[in-house]
């Protein structure tokens, strides 16, 4: 049970700064509230002729699957951690669902999936306010359902990629100063990089790079921005601790593996043949990997473990995401297995550096997306979506293999460079780093005043 313990504990004073920048995010939702009344974005008549009533029934059930794995993330990443940080980890993940859904709604789809500037960033007043949105014709790539389905689709995408990255600053981040991380990372490397990758003008796209469901834009942008939180913020004063219930991750895992039925086979736009391709790669890798890692930890000496069990099944669907809809069942399995793998090695590396990426999102996330991300130029087959302009290596093909190269390789120095500067300039305008006290105390009692 959840208890307020205002009157019990003499909560920590947050430093003066913080205090006074704690007014403006309040002044900028009331503008929000203003700007509803001047864009109030009345629709003037809904398109309807050219919707399939199949594919809209299937894409609200996935949309509702996808924001589904936010909580399970919270689960899962709860956890992990230390008890007298379960509730600050778990709200740094519900606060995305709240955030990052205002700002979609002004200008975030927009600078997604608006008119392309260039083919990096969409125009941010294509859809202000979501103007044109209930009227609008359908997405050109998702002809069969209304234009505000899409875009609350691709919503939750965007609000599951920041929280994945709390899992690397875990126990030690400021909560006002991680809210502002989260904005401007939304703006700078997660915006760009779904309109250059899912926009049909977007760079990536027009390069023929494949992403069918996120390992670009979700996995790899959000694991290298956990490495580089993991070095902006430093290790912990306490690096080691027992994981305060496994029995949250294995609900975690189990409400993410649910979800990603709904995040890659969702991403087929469509009650169809490609979404049960994707959904039926998306069981066989998520299973592969998670016998992989715990059938690796065997072979290392180690007991099979719950924990083990939860995080190879994870990787596996991180793996998959990229290749859902375009490889066969058999090379999903092989995806799931080599991903599980090789995070399971570079887990066990990182847990000999300094790096303190306390639940292993760059190993996990980020790596699993690169792997899948690869995986897909060898095993991409036109059997399989006869859409794709080109194979994988396994057919003989080696031009989208080094298209996934080139991309892997952008996107990487983006991600990490971008992220480090947005970590120094919230610093600047908010402290990240909590106190050893307040560290000492957990965040559960120094940011929230609560505890379980």
């Amino acid at each position: 049970m959840i208890t307020s313990t205002a009157t019990a504990t003499k909560p920590v004073t947050a430093p003066t700064t913080v205090t006074k920048l704690s007014k403006i995010p309040f002044i900028l939702l009331m503008i929000v509230v203003g700007l509803t009344f001047v864009f109030p974005s009345v629709p003037k008549a809904v398109v309807s002729a050219q919707l399939n009533q199949a594919d809209v029934a299937w894409m609200l059930t996935a949309t509702a699957f996808v924001l589904l794995m936010t909580p399970g993330l919270a689960f899962f990443y709860g956890g992990m951690v230390n008890r007298k940080n379960v509730i600050s980890t778990m709200l740094q993940s519900f606060i995305c669902m709240a955030m990052i859904a205002v700002i979609w709604v002004v200008f975030g789809f927009s600078l997604a999936f608006g008119e392309s500037i260039g083919g990096f960033i969409g125009n941010p007043a294509t859809f202000f306010m979501m103007r044109n949105v209930l009227d609008g014709a359908p997405w050109e790539l998702a002809p069969t359902i209304p234009l505000a389905l899409f875009a609350m689709f691709q919503l939750k995408f965007a609000i599951i990629t920041p929280a994945l990255i709390t899992g690397a600053f875990a126990e030690r981040i400021r909560f006002t100063s991680y809210t502002v991380f989260i904005l401007l990372f939304f703006v700078f490397i997660y915006a760009p990089l779904a309109h250059a990758t899912w926009h049909p003008q977007g760079i990536l796209f027009k390069l023929g790079v494949l992403d069918f469901a996120g390992g670009t834009v979700v996995h790899m942008s959000a694991g290298w921005a956990a490495l580089a939180s993991a070095l902006f913020l430093k290790r912990r004063h306490e690096p080691t601790h027992s994981p305060a219930m496994i029995t949250f991750v294995l609900l975690g895992t189990g409400l993410l593996w649910f979800g990603w039925f709904g995040f890659n086979a969702g991403s087929a736009m469509g009650a169809n043949s490609l979404a049960a391709t994707a959904l039926a790669t998306t069981m066989t890798a998520s299973a592969a990997a998670a016998l992989a890692w715990i059938f690796f930890d065997g072979v290392k000496g180690r007991k099979p473990s719950a924990m083990g069990t939860c995080i190879g099944a994870v990787v596996g669907l991180v793996a998959i995401t990229p290749a859902a809809g375009f490889v066969t069942l058999p090379h999903s399995i092989a995806i799931g297995v080599i991903s599980a793998v090789i995070s399971n090695l570079l887990v066990d590396f990182r847990t000999r550096t300094s790096v303190d990426d306390t639940l292993d999102v760059f190993p996990c996330h980020g790596v699993g997306g690169m792997v899948g991300m690869l995986l897909t130029g060898v095993f991409a087959s036109k059997g399989v979506n006869p859409a794709i302009a080109d194979q994988g290596l396994l057919f003989g093909e080696t031009k989208l293999f080094l298209a996934q190269l080139g991309a892997l390789v952008g996107v990487s120095i983006f991600a990490f460079a971008g992220s480090w500067l947005l970590l120094k300039l919230t610093d600047l305008i908010s402290p990240l780093r909590v106190s050893s006290e307040e560290e000492q105390l957990g965040l559960d009692l120094s940011q929230h005043d609560e505890k379980m």
